[in-house]
């Protein structure tokens, strides 16, 4: 065997060895956007040459018709795009699979009867995820069911019965990571039952591990509609949870608190429900107080109970940086705040929480669906269906493209994701993929 030779072996070894351990490191592929706040689990993603410029009619690659309205967020992998929504004229919750490229229904499953409880919501606001080998769809009344990408079932779970100790109705998205299925379950006293994280084996269905998540929060502050967030510090990969007053992070092999940060609710106001996960970047955790409270920067890191040399800063003087509903991105150095109680929008640096710019929205409906920020531009979308795209490097307004105005007290809630330089906008009643293929 000749000196070239085994070069040429050696080489060709060494690029399928590194193949397999970007495969272990990350599942999802690039430009896919297999859950809630996508690839990072930070609202951002890599994609390029996304489209600035549409409507509704025109640089569309197709638009379906949905059965119902919902608040979760479509999620891609590869070529399918999955959709949990409810279906008003049979009163069901539904797990649908779309064809990326043409939109053409390839399954769709009814999960359970039943939409709502309430007029606020439905069942359906939890978005669907994907590892590629499982899609998981989860709904407020506890359904939570997994098929593999052809449709066929898996298993599924009933959580709490579906009976959660919750005001309005129950949502949090479910999370893939680390080859565990990670659903949490914050809430309130009133029967008694225990406010927990839950780790999944996907393929099976059975628990790897349950943690109770105890708090000093009381009545209705016990309750968060948020999502578990994944990072990793110092090469350990953990586990972020906002809600009943506090911050905690876990292990992520075993569910136990390593640390927690409270509060900012020390007069323990009763009221005070928590919508926006938390989100990190720059080991900086931000994590956003109800109403038109500030946001909370924390140091990420430590152990037991944090005190406040762990906060890096609170947006107390800045009025705009805050947020009831959204979640906050991370995206290019920097976290963009959208404020749905103020319409504003902010660039802000990690460390010091220095406001790059503050661009005030167009004014109208409100803005609850979290922040897409991709390719320069953060794309956000109105109660009504009006896209907003803004320039992430000034804060200029570059377009507002008018969807598919809401009928009735139907509003648009879910966020604008990307995936393989395609922008997909759910509305009230249709989904659009936008940009051609």
């Amino acid at each position: 065997m000749t000196r070239s030779t085994i070069w040429i072996r050696t080489t060709c070894f060494l690029a399928v060895f590194a193949l397999a351990a970007l495969a272990i490191v990350g599942p999802a592929m690039a430009g896919d956007w297999a859950q809630w706040r996508g690839p990072n689990f930070n609202g951002s993603t890599d994609e390029r040459n996304l489209p600035t410029e549409w409507s509704t009619t025109e640089n569309i690659a197709w638009s379906v018709d949905l059965p119902g309205n919902s608040a979760a967020t479509p999620v891609v992998w590869q070529d399918r795009v999955f959709v949990s929504s409810t279906d008003k004229a049979n009163n069901s919750l539904l797990a649908i699979c779309l064809d990326r490229k043409t939109g053409r229904q390839l399954w769709q499953h009814e999960v359970a009867k039943g939409i709502s409880k309430d007029n606020r919501s439905t069942f359906s606001s939890p978005s669907p995820a994907t590892d590629g080998k499982v899609v998981v769809f989860f709904y407020g009344n506890g359904d939570l069911v997994t098929y593999d990408l052809d449709g066929q079932k898996l298993w599924s779970k009933k959580i709490e019965d579906g009976r959660f100790a919750f005001g309005w109705t129950f949502s949090t998205s479910p999370v893939l990571f680390d080859g565990k299925l990670i659903l949490q379950v914050l809430q309130n006293k009133s029967t008694r039952r225990d406010s927990y994280l839950l780790a999944l084996d996907p393929q099976t269905g059975e628990t790897i591990w349950r943690q109770v998540r105890p708090s000093q929060a009381v009545a209705e502050s016990l309750e968060a509609f948020t999502t578990p967030t994944p990072f990793v510090i110092d090469g350990k990969k953990q586990l972020l949870v906002a809600g009943g007053d506090d911050l905690t992070c876990h292990d992520l092999e075993t569910g136990k608190e390593l640390w927690r940060w409270g509060t900012w609710n020390p007069e323990r106001i009763g009221h005070w429900r928590l919508v926006p996960s938390p989100v990190a970047g720059e080991n900086i955790v931000l994590v956003c107080a109800p109403k038109r409270d500030p946001i909370y920067a924390i140091k990420a890191g430590g152990e037991g109970q944090l005190d406040d040399s762990f906060v890096a800063w609170i947006s107390r003087d800045q009025r705009p940086v805050s947020s009831d509903v959204p979640t906050p991105a991370y995206y290019d150095g920097d976290f963009f705040v959208l404020s749905d109680v103020r319409a504003a929008l902010s660039r802000v640096e990690p460390q010091t929480g220095a406001v790059k710019w503050t661009t005030d929205l167009p004014r109208g409906k409100k803005y609850e669906a979290s922040p897409l920020v991709a390719d320069g531009k953060v794309y956000l979308v109105n109660f009504d269906g009006d896209v907003v795209v803004v320039s992430a490097d000034s804060g200029q307004v570059l377009n507002v493209v008018s969807m598919d105005k809401p009928q009735g007290e139907d509003f648009v809630r879910a966020s604008v994701i990307a995936a393989h330089g395609q922008l997909f906008v759910r509305t009230t009643n249709k989904l659009f993929c936008i940009g051609k293929q």
